[in-house]
């Protein structure tokens, strides 16, 4: 009796073990995303999508933890946290951390529409362009539109001379710092999160933004004048830790860039109508619209191109600006 008690308990306890190696395989991993915008923006609906299709497609081996709001720091500490694999997954827009060429995108008047924009980041030149994060341990995913940028101060801008002397507040991209600069206003670079107070406050003078952020942000409660410039088109860079995204399975790896193309064309999608959408709320907040002369604007760029010829190497811009078409 008592050998066979023994018995049954080993094979139970082996049955257990092997039971647990099973639910171990097929356990979760997380990976961890953050990003800097809204819970309800765009680019958080998107993420919410990912995380699903992800899941789905992984048959439950891949889980996506998101962390919008700037939970985990700003862009630039969001691109840090990812390089050094204290996160998994990141969105934004400052870049120096990954490689700071990837800030050529926005030069200014550099794209015509985005179409132009969405036809470069999807050609072979675009995908070559993006890979460069990969010599400092990240993997470029995508580029979502983080959208054209306007000028929005309290009076109307139809010249580079309106500009002077403004203190127009930017993200820490160097080219959209220069090109304010070039344009005659005097960027300041404040985070994210303090926009809205800087602006409030009289810090600044105004915004340079992108119409969603300064919507979702509600800068348009201090601010009601919106000049549509479309001087500068910036992205949303989606990145992955490099040694985390060699680190899945071949399978899985699969799911993720099946998912990640997935999301970049829906998210595209939605950009017409949600521009219609923006517009028209910011127009019932009492929000004035005006144009600006491009062509004055134009005029004064070019000394913006000259600097980051320069820096980056006149060949890496010539043919940047070749593949996208701008001349």
């Amino acid at each position: 009796m008592a050998a066979s008690l023994r018995s049954s308990l080993r094979h139970g306890a082996l049955a257990l073990a092997l039971c647990s190696a099973g639910f171990m395989a097929h356990a979760a991993e997380t990976l961890r995303l953050a990003h800097a915008s809204s819970s309800d923006s765009l680019i958080n609906q998107a993420m919410v999508r990912f995380a699903a299709e992800v899941k789905k497609q992984s048959h439950d081996q891949l889980e996506i933890q998101l962390f919008p709001d700037g939970q985990l720091g700003d862009e630039g500490a969001i691109a840090d946290a990812t390089g050094s694999g204290a996160i998994t997954m990141g969105l934004g827009g400052v870049v120096d951390a990954i490689d700071p060429r990837l800030n050529a995108v926005s030069l200014p008047f550099l794209f015509k529409d985005a179409d132009a924009v969405h036809h470069f980041l999807d050609s072979a030149e675009g995908k070559k362009f993006l890979a460069m994060g990969e010599a400092r341990g990240y993997v470029m995913l995508s580029a979502l539109d983080s959208g054209f940028r306007q000028f929005a101060t309290q009076r109307a801008i139809t010249t580079p001379a309106d500009l002077a002397g403004l203190k127009l507040r930017t993200p820490p991209n160097p080219v959209i710092l220069a090109t304010i600069k070039q344009l005659g206003g005097l960027p300041q670079s404040i985070p994210f999160g303090e926009v809205y107070t800087s602006l409030q406050s009289g810090v600044v003078d105004g915004v340079e933004p992108e119409l969603r952020d300064f919507n979702d942000q509600r800068w348009y409660e201090v601010v009601k004048h919106v000049s549509m410039a479309n001087y500068i088109w910036s992205a949303n860079f989606w990145f992955m830790n490099k040694a985390a995204f060699d680190g899945l399975s071949a399978e899985n790896k699969q799911v993720l860039e099946s998912a990640v193309a997935d999301i970049t064309l829906w998210y595209r999608a939605q950009l017409d109508q949600v521009y219609a959408n923006v517009t028209q709320q910011l127009k019932a907040k009492n929000v004035v619209f005006s144009d600006v002369d491009r062509a004055q604007f134009l005029s004064k760029v070019s000394p913006v191109y000259d600097q980051f010829s320069k820096e980056w190497g006149a060949d890496f811009v010539k043919q940047l600006r070749h593949d996208a078409a701008s001349e």
